[in-house]
């Protein structure tokens, strides 16, 4: 079996788990939770990521916890965390689980050092001491111990809210942390969303974020159903505030690529990712794409914003039999295709 860097650095520290109760949470990609609970009383995995979920649920020595919130009551005294790319991210899950477990929960964090855990100490320092303990692959292990009752939680602090003027419409967009646009709008998705026909029918957001894209189409295209989706939970609530947010109405999926949707759709639209944590990471794009066919309409259409270096066309030829290019800048390109 291959681990992260991060869960090869875990392993050289077994004896902080040895007959722990521990909560595993952060930038998960691995198996190695099935690892840990081989010298752990108990495992249990919080993610945001659906996938992730899904794939844990699998195994009964592992209770798996998908949500924006941790909301189930789960009995630990040790988090585990694995660093995410964003800050403000391990912010979030930090200020979330240490207010519900209190003081006395140790706590682990691990993660590769060009992602910023080094600001790891620093961040902790309101709820207790956080040390070193280990330095190896690029990574760095700390552990700590929460001394001090942190903050009640509430999400709704935690979302950044910030107007966008874009084709035509003017929008709140609402966005927690660790989710694509959060705070800012995103060039490819205001190419999109200026080269789009008008809409009809079925519509489909695919990795939605906040929910950018989809409030511009349901705003110029009031009649059509929406349907939003995404893999992160976190992004699936940020949508559904930015759709209440302008008194706007849709769907919401959590879900990995298909997994859980119902086709068919008259378009399936996105602005799609290629990123999951630090790494490039096409799978699940490419999976959108050869899958379309089965999730499209006769005569649906496929629209896509992709960074100009991203090799999508033959992808798409490949799986609906042409592909057009609709638009183009120096940075991004919008395809089109249609069953």
């Amino acid at each position: 079996m291959s681990y992260t860097a991060a869960s090869q650095v875990i392993a050289r520290q077994l004896e902080f788990f040895e007959n722990r109760k521990v909560l595993v949470v952060g930038e998960l990609s691995d198996s190695y939770p099935l690892e840990l609970a081989q010298v752990a009383q108990s495992v249990a995995v919080f993610t945001t990521n659906y996938g992730y979920h899904r794939s844990m649920s699998r195994h009964s020595q592992i209770q798996s916890y998908f949500g924006a919130e941790l909301t189930a009551d789960a009995d630990i005294d040790m988090i585990l965390l694995y660093w995410p790319k964003a800050k403000a991210e391990a912010e979030y899950l930090l200020a979330m689980l240490l207010a519900k477990f209190g003081p006395q929960t140790e706590v682990c964090i691990v993660g590769e050092n060009r992602s910023g855990v080094r600001s790891a100490e620093k961040m902790f320092q309101a709820y207790g001491p956080l040390t070193k303990y280990d330095s190896a692959r690029r990574c760095s292990f700390y552990w700590g111990r929460c001394d001090h009752q942190a903050p009640a939680f509430d999400i709704n602090s935690w979302f950044r809210s910030y107007p966008i003027e874009v084709a035509g419409t003017e929008l709140t967009i609402r966005s927690l942390p660790g989710v694509f646009s959060h705070g800012e709008f995103d060039k490819g998705s205001e190419l999109l969303l200026k080269t789009l026909p008008a809409l009809h029918g079925r519509v489909l957001d695919f990795g939605c974020g906040a929910g950018v894209i989809g409030a511009v189409m349901k705003t110029k295209n009031p009649d059509i159903t929406l349907e939003l989706c995404d893999i992160s939970a976190l992004a699936i609530e940020s949508a559904r505030e930015t759709f209440k947010a302008n008194n706007l109405e849709a769907t919401f999926t959590a879900t990995n690529v298909y997994t859980a949707l119902e086709g068919p759709y008259n378009y399936l639209i996105s602005n799609p990712p290629f990123h999951a944590g630090l790494k490039t990471f096409y799978a699940a794009t490419e999976d959108f794409i050869a899958q379309a066919p089965s999730y499209l309409k006769p005569e649906g259409q496929l629209i896509i914003v992709a960074n100009s270096f991203l090799r999508y066309p033959p992808l798409i030829e490949a799986s609906l039999g042409s592909c057009e290019m609709a638009a183009s800048t120096n940075k991004f390109n919008i395809y089109a295709a249609k069953k």
